[in-house]
């Protein structure tokens, strides 16, 4: 099947047709050649496919919060090629058998590229080591492992971890979170507010000391470190410094950490339940800011979706998660395009080619949109408007925390290998 997009604009601003035939690109330029179909791309922007370090699709064992079928969808709908499912599954993706039915119910679904996220430790206990090896010499090429919404906070394991994944070039990705700092029952940011409002939180530096031992961890082990949605002002300085110092340590941060703060809590509104928890302005700030001059690599969606029985309680007892895939460009583009802070080639690179790397899959996804390249693209009206509408959404679950807002963009299409999976913003 060939495609022509006709009148892109790409990531560096310049203009082109864009041919794509067999998976692949095939020309660029001014493109006569005709195509099987042909796209009106004139003020529209041709990204990279986008890829997702940090996706919740629930199967096997919540399919009636997401599965990776419906996941797929909302991934393909927000301009996503490719995602990484994290492990915290029913059963947990700790063995390889485990990594390798969640590629397949990937491949099954057909829509992005699925690729499994290993547990660190055994039901994310946090005391044994998965089958780190395992995982990665099976068919699902595991390279990133974490036991996301739970902190491997023994400093040993996490060391012997660090040490382990070395060998085969892996990654361990960390949900910063001191638990004894934290506490059992905290369930927001520390501060005045959570004081007045009488909820239980835990303050910036339970994260933040976890992101300090880690980076000296990845320093003395020679290993890599990923900082999952890091949320503090605190937290990127640790970063930068680590990076000064020539630490192999990268960063994610959310959408929802990039725009929305802790003051939306006054309502009790458990949308806004989210771990870790929404910070004050100046974190926001501090985020966006880093984000912008490399600190924090890459924006991660930590797509989080829940059955109504979960998140429908009172705010302390809810689930805590949000919902991402759909709206993780459209908050960027609101945040970090219209205010200057990022330019398109910037979202190219927090969203496409830095994911793909840290994540290693740099050889099909992230790529330049060039001759010869895999034709995974994303097709974005970069001026239109639109008010998010939870109802409109493709994931199984509602708890969308941009209900009713204003973004700016559009997912126009989205080409997997060069088959639309998303055409005039629908599932194709």
């Amino acid at each position: 099947m060939s495609i022509l997009i006709k009148g892109a604009t790409l990531p560096d601003g310049t203009t082109s047709d864009v041919l794509v035939h067999d998976g692949t690109v095939a020309e660029l330029g001014a493109i006569s050649t005709k195509a099987d179909r042909t796209i009106d791309a004139d003020g529209l922007r041709l990204l990279p496919g986008l890829v997702d370090l940090h996706t919740h699709l629930r199967e096997p064992g919540r399919e009636d919060a997401e599965t990776v079928l419906t996941g797929s969808r909302a991934a393909a709908v927000g301009g996503y090629t490719a995602v990484l499912a994290m492990a915290n599954t029913h059963p947990v993706t700790d063995t390889a058998e485990a990594a390798e039915r969640v590629l397949d119910l990937g491949r099954t679904a057909g829509l992005v590229d699925v690729q499994p996220v290993g547990a660190v430790t055994k039901g994310l206990a946090g005391e044994e080591l998965a089958e780190l090896g395992l995982m990665a010499r099976s068919r699902a090429k595991v390279r990133v492992f974490s036991d996301d919404g739970k902190c491997v906070h023994d400093p040993r394991v996490m060391r012997r971890a660090l040490e382990y994944v070395k060998a085969f070039g892996g990654v361990i990705s960390q949900h910063s979170q001191d638990p004894s700092l934290a506490g059992p029952t905290a369930c927001c940011h520390e501060g005045e507010l959570s004081g007045r409002l009488g909820l239980p939180g835990w303050p910036g530096v339970a994260e933040e000391v976890i992101v300090a031992r880690d980076v000296m961890l990845a320093r003395h082990t020679g290993s890599r470190v990923h900082v999952a949605h890091v949320s503090t002002a605190g937290s990127v300085e640790v970063v930068r410094w680590a990076k000064s110092q020539g630490i192999d340590v990268t960063a994610e941060v959310t959408p929802h950490h990039l725009l929305l703060t802790t003051d939306l809590l006054t309502g009790y509104d458990p949308t806004y339940k989210v771990n870790p928890p929404l910070r004050p302005d100046e974190d926001v700030r501090a985020l966006r800011e880093a984000l912008a001059d490399g600190t924090i690599d890459a924006v991660a969606t930590d797509h989080a979706p829940h059955a109504r029985h979960d998140k429908e309680h009172a705010f302390v007892d809810a689930a805590f998660g949000m919902l991402g895939l759909e709206t993780a460009l459209p908050v960027v583009t609101t945040v970090m395009v219209e205010s200057g802070l990022l330019d398109w080639a910037g979202v190219a690179r927090v969203m496409s080619a830095n994911p793909a790397r840290i994540a290693g899959l740099d050889a099909e996804h992230g790529r330049p949109i060039a001759v010869g390249e895999p034709a995974n693209l994303t097709l974005v009206d970069p001026t239109t408007k639109v008010v998010v509408d939870r109802a409109a959404s493709v994931s199984l679950s509602r708890n969308n925390p941009w209900h009713d807002r204003k973004l700016t963009g559009r997912v126009v299409a989205t080409l997997l290998r060069g088959t639309p999976t998303v055409l005039e913003g629908e599932l194709a």
